[in-house]
């Protein structure tokens, strides 16, 4: 198996659900994450976790101008340009937001044009970005007066502030100007930085529970990360944390039946060297929050026989998360990572078998890292550290010897998801 196809993924957060209609009525979960290099510029979680919900030192996020500002824009310019949209819960995070959105009839523009849920989060973005150009000097005054974007007058009528989130209307007025000056603008837009990250991430609630679930997670950010923030412990590689339960040869009997052509005697001899053991049994190092698997653990991994059957499976993966179930995969074959990106991306907390182990000095990037402190993943690894290069494979049994721990951990069968 090619090394290559098991780097970790750059999150395009641009996951949709092909069989839903985005410009009807429901209700929506929106996630979205500032650009990437950019640390924290909404706001930094503040107060104490003895105190409860509604308590003025609770646990919550103390914001800054440009917090401040995106939370306006969130509360106030989407109503104001759709008015059947409407912002029920939120919570402005330090480098993140979530809102639950609610579409009350179907979605259009002020000119009566049925209007698609991604025009709408892309017009919010680009008002927050306008507002976080002119705070930060990116849009400057040129010296006739008029507002520049990188000293370009290419600007659109209208305030800064005001009809941000109506995209198309832009885009009319685009067609107004020319297509000359319309394509000046795009490449002085496309030269400054924005504040949020392309794309964003939605799940769509389909029952009361789960809809209860949404909300009572957005709430819950600022106290899960200031208790993740309190406990800096997670933040390291734990040794030996976790027993599968898994006895070397009860393993070897697995890999018998599942890859009896590439377990030959130096593939068991590499198994032997670099699998963690402790009391004949399989042991795993973690980082990240342990807790997670005292939850309802499910594991997730794609056969190929299967192939017909992952949207049957992807579904059944993202409803059991949303509910509350924590995901188990050595995210091996794209069918896997996209089942653990999607659910890390709509918030569910997941635990990633990693197909090396933890050095002495272990960073995972800045991205998994946050994740870790806030409690939404766990690392965990049944394999001592070994140095290798980028363009190294892993073996079949490597990869099969993680799925088994995977099964293993939860105590569940991969094949869980076909049952009723």
């Amino acid at each position: 198996m090619d090394r290559e196809v098991r780097k970790p993924t750059i999150h395009s957060m641009k996951r949709r659900s092909q069989a839903h209609d985005y410009d009807r009525c429901g209700y929506y979960h929106i996630t979205m994450s500032v650009a990437k290099g950019l640390r924290q510029p909404l706001g930094k979680v503040v107060g104490r976790l003895d105190k409860p919900d509604g308590d003025s030192e609770a646990p919550h996020v103390e914001l800054t101008p440009i917090g401040r500002m995106v939370e306006e824009e969130l509360r106030e310019s989407i109503r104001r340009v759709y008015s059947m949209l409407e912002v029920q819960d939120y919570v402005v995070m330090p480098e993140h937001l979530h809102f639950l959105l609610v579409a009350h009839r179907d979605v259009v523009s002020r000119s009566g044009k049925k209007t698609h849920l991604g025009h709408v989060i892309a017009g919010f973005k680009y008002g927050c970005n306008r507002r976080y150009w002119m705070m930060t000097g990116a849009l400057a005054e040129g010296k006739d007066g008029q507002k520049t974007e990188k000293n370009l007058a290419t600007e659109s009528p209208g305030t800064v502030k005001a009809g941000t989130t109506e995209i198309a209307e832009r885009r009319e007025r685009n067609s107004v100007l020319g297509d000359s000056v319309a394509k000046e603008r795009l490449v002085a837009m496309k030269e400054l930085a924005p504040l949020f990250d392309a794309g964003y991430c939605d799940v769509m609630p389909v029952d009361a529970e789960q809809l209860a679930t949404q909300r009572a997670y957005i709430h819950s950010n600022p106290r899960s990360r200031l208790q993740r923030m309190m406990n800096r412990a997670w933040l390291q590689p734990q040794r030996h944390t976790i027993d599968t339960a898994v006895s070397p040869r009860a393993l070897y009997d697995y890999l018998q039946r599942e890859c009896p052509q590439q377990l030959t005697a130096d593939a068991v001899a590499m198994l032997e060297k670099q699998m963690l053991q402790a009391n004949g049994r399989v042991m795993c190092d973690s980082y990240g929050d342990a807790q997670l698997l005292q939850r309802r653990l499910l594991p997730v991994v794609c056969h190929r026989k299967d192939a017909a059957l992952f949207a049957q499976q992807k579904a059944r993966c993202l409803a059991e998360a949303a509910s509350g179930a924590v995901l188990v995969s050595a995210r091996i074959s794209k069918g896997e990572q996209e089942i653990l990106d999607t659910a890390l991306l709509s918030g569910y907390p997941v635990i990633r078998i990693e197909d090396n182990g933890f050095g002495d000095i272990y960073h995972p990037s800045a991205d998994r890292m946050d994740d870790c402190a806030s409690g939404l993943l766990l690392l965990i690894t049944p394999w001592t550290y070994q140095y290798r290069s980028h363009e190294e494979s892993i073996s079949v049994p490597f990869c099969k010897t993680m799925n088994c721990v995977a099964q293993a951990i939860c105590k569940t069968k991969d094949s869980w998801w076909k049952e009723p």
